[in-house]
This record gives C-alpha cells, sequence and structure tokens, in this order.
C-alpha cells in the first residue's frame, strides 16, 4: 500500500532560499507537492488552495512577516502544522513562534537534514524544536530576565517586528520601507511599544533588545 506523502507550503521572501529548500525536500522520499510563496500576505489563501500537511514559514519577510501570519493561520485553522525556519536562534523568537501558533521550530543554521527531519515529526502531529534553541526551565537566567520577557510578550507580532528593527538601529522611515508600511503607523508602533516595554528612548529598547539577546 502507497503511504502518502507529506504536501508542504514553503514560505520564504528570498527565491534563492526556497528553490534550495525545494530541492532538499523533494530528495526526500516522504515529502510529496511542494508549493512556495515568498510573502506572508498570501499564506492563508494559498494554505486553503493547496491544503498542505505542513507549513514551513521564515519568519523576517517584508510586509506582514512571518509571526504574523503564522498567527493568521492559525486563526483560520487552529489545527495547522506550522514549522518555523528561521535565521533567528534566540529563544525569545521561538517562544513567540510558538504562542503566535507554530508547532515546531528549526534554525537556518542547523543541518539540512533537520529540517526534513522536524517537518516529518510535525506532520505526525507532534512538536518539534531543535534541541538547544529553548533554554531549561530550570535556567537560572529565566528568573533574571522573566519580568521583561513578560513585557515583550504583551508586543503583538507585528509591534515584535517592528521593535526588532527600531532596536538595531534603524530609522522609522527605513522599518517602514523594511515591513512596506507607512512612516506614519511605524511612529504609532513605536509609542505603543515604548509604552508596553516602559522605555522612553532609542536606546532602552536597544537595551531591552541585548538583554533577550535579539541583537
Amino acid at each position: 500500500m502507497e503511504i502518502d506523502k507529506i504536501k508542504v507550503l514553503l514560505v520564504d521572501d528570498h527565491t534563492v532560499v526556497r528553490a534550495g529548500f525545494r530541492m532538499l525536500l523533494a530528495s526526500q522520499d516522504f515529502i510529496g507537492d511542494i508549493v512556495d510563496i515568498e510573502r506572508g500576505e498570501v499564506a492563508t489563501k494559498e494554505y486553503q488552495r493547496f491544503q498542505p500537511d505542513v507549513v514551513v514559514m521564515d519568519l523576517s519577510m517584508p510586509g506582514i512577516g512571518g509571526l504574523e501570519a503564522i498567527r493568521r493561520l492559525y486563526k483560520h485553522d487552529p489545527k495547522v502544522l506550522i514549522l518555523v525556519y528561521s535565521i533567528h536562534d534566540e529563544s525569545i523568537y521561538v517562544e513567540r513562534a510558538l504562542d503566535a501558533g507554530a508547532k515546531g521550530y528549526v534554525s537556518k543554521n542547523s543541518a539540512a537534514e533537520v529540517l526534513a527531519k522536524a517537518v516529518a515529526v510535525i506532520a505526525s502531529g507532534k512538536r518539534y524544536i531543535e534541541q538547544g534553541l529553548l533554554p531549561e526551565q530550570n535556567d537560572i537566567t529565566l528568573t533574571e530576565t522573566q519580568h521583561s520577557k513578560h513585557n515583550l510578550n504583551l508586543l503583538s507580532p507585528r509591534e515584535f517586528d517592528v521593535f526588532r528593527l527600531l532596536s538595531k538601529g534603524l530609522t522609522a522611515h527605513d522599518v517602514a520601507d523594511e515591513l512596506s508600511l507607512s512612516y506614519k503607523t511605524i511612529c504609532n508602533y513605536n509609542t505603543q511599544i515604548k509604552s508596553k516595554l516602559n522605555a522612553n528612548t532609542s536606546a532602552d529598547l536597544a537595551n531591552i533588545a541585548m538583554l533577550h539577546n535579539i541583537i
């Protein structure tokens, strides 16, 4: 009896990266059809059309970005199986992706075969978090940063994207261009973010980001 192969929807804004992922996944006997798209904005529509078993999602993309795309997919279908495959290997990104609805997380720094293994595990209905991406529950660093982590959890997926870019020193105009949003919208987000994080200046945002190894 032929075993059903895993259908994969790949969401990443870099054409070369998507091509590499397709080749890697297609080389696996248990992977079936693969559809790739470059923007999170069309992920829900393509998910409805293609009905994949697993969605492999990048986080850092123009437009709504990966975290918001995950949130929208999860709202559309709480049973969606999303595996994040991102250059970001800091625990705060893993935590926010899982909170948004992802079922797994693998860094792009990992070995190629890890992605294929993660897809198979996610498709079976289990979670897959690459080893070392999340600290142990008894890690003393959790208590040291617990308060500010609670503050970061107040940020929406889009606010977190804006916070991440602003904390790196980008101007509001730069962030607007990066996320395909208006300058006024970024300024409003900036105000909301500083209020939620009890920050007064851009330097304060940078300090919070450094505390969480975001920059």
